[in-house]
Order: structure tokens, then C-alpha cells, then sequence
């Protein structure tokens, strides 16, 4: 599933952002080399999904708005692998391609708030996207957090991955999204 587009641009992504925003990198080797994973982390800025293209050698599918697919972000979206999601209603198509694409050993990026944090909490409340992916594939899940401002030539950001886990009971999924929202709050708490 990975997709030409993606190799051929990623470099030149990943080349401008370092040089751009300068980001620091920690946990890099928290992100399994093979099999299903899925990225799941706080969402501060539009520039995030970019942030994870830059640093990460895997091919990111980020689950995304499906307005996105409409218009002229349509073309760049589907090129670079991307899943659309309703956020509106349980989108159950966007799951099934998620699943086939943890079936398939790829990479899934996702943001659990489901949209950019614009409020005065650590985190919004999570959807249960991330842990219901990673409990029906058997899939590593990785949380991320983003802290900082993108500044331009200053290491402003800082991006850490934290290890890696899986599942451990399907059927008590509303738990398990909890356990990720309070391994992510707990790390931006320390890094604010």
C-alpha cells in the first residue's frame, strides 16, 4: 500500500522541515521496523502529519478529514496514502481500511482528538479509533507527543515516541483508550 508518490516526495519533505523547523527527535527507535503500527499522538498544528512524513523512514497513512478529499488537497491526499474519515458518524469504512492496511504491514498515523486542540486542556477527549485498530489487527501501537511551536530555523518542537504496546483485551476497549490518552497527557504534562 505503500505508494510512488510518497518515496519520491518524502525525501524532499524530509530534507525542508529539518531545515525549517529544526525538530527534536527522541524515540525514533520506539517505531517497529516491520509489521502493523500505528502512530497515535496529541494534535497541535496542521504541520503535524508533515512532522511524522519528515522523521519517519515507514510509510505513514494518517486517517484524515474526508473533506480533504474534495477540491484540490483531493489529488495530494490520495497520492500520499491517506484514509478518509467522516467524523461526523462511526465511520466504518475508514476502519476496514485501516484494518486492511494494519493487515498489509503498514504504518497508520492518527490523531485520537480528532481535530486540532484549540482549547485550554493537555488533550481533548479521544476517539476510540487508535485502540480499536491496534486490538483487532494485533497491531503495535505507538503514542506520540508534539510539544513546542514551529519556528521557523530554531529548535522549537520537540517530537518523542514513547514504547510501543499492544492490546491486551479487545473487550475492554473504552480502558484502553484511557490508558492512551493518560500516557500522552502524562508525557506533554512533563514536557510543558
Amino acid at each position: 500500500m505503500d505508494t510512488y508518490f510518497y518515496k519520491i516526495i518524502r525525501p524532499f519533505i524530509s530534507f525542508l522541515f529539518k531545515i525549517l523547523f529544526r525538530p527534536v527527535v527522541l524515540g525514533i527507535e520506539n517505531i517497529p521496523s516491520s509489521g502493523g503500527v500505528i502512530l497515535a499522538g496529541n494534535h497541535t498544528k496542521w504541520l503535524d502529519p508533515i512532522a511524522l512524513i519528515a522523521i519517519n523512514k515507514r510509510q505513514v497513512h494518517f486517517l484524515c478529514k474526508d473533506e480533504l478529499f474534495h477540491g484540490i488537497t483531493k489529488p495530494i491526499v490520495k497520492a500520499m496514502g491517506c484514509i478518509s474519515v467522516n467524523r461526523k458518524i462511526h465511520d466504518k469504512e475508514a476502519l476496514s481500511l485501516g484494518y486492511k492496511t494494519l493487515e498489509k504491514n503498514n504504518v497508520i498515523g492518527i490523531f485520537p482528538e480528532g481535530t486540532i486542540n484549540r482549547s485550554s486542556d493537555i488533550v481533548m477527549p479521544f476517539k476510540i479509533g487508535a485502540v480499536k485498530m491496534a486490538g483487532k489487527t494485533n497491531s503495535y501501537l505507538v503514542p506520540f507527543t508534539i510539544t513546542g511551536k514551529y519556528k521557523l530555523f530554531k529548535k522549537s518542537i520537540k517530537i518523542e515516541f514513547l514504547k510501543p504496546y499492544k492490546i491486551k483485551d479487545s473487550k475492554t476497549l473504552d480502558d484502553e483508550n484511557k490508558k492512551l490518552m493518560h500516557i500522552i497527557s502524562e508525557n506533554l504534562q512533563k514536557n510543558i
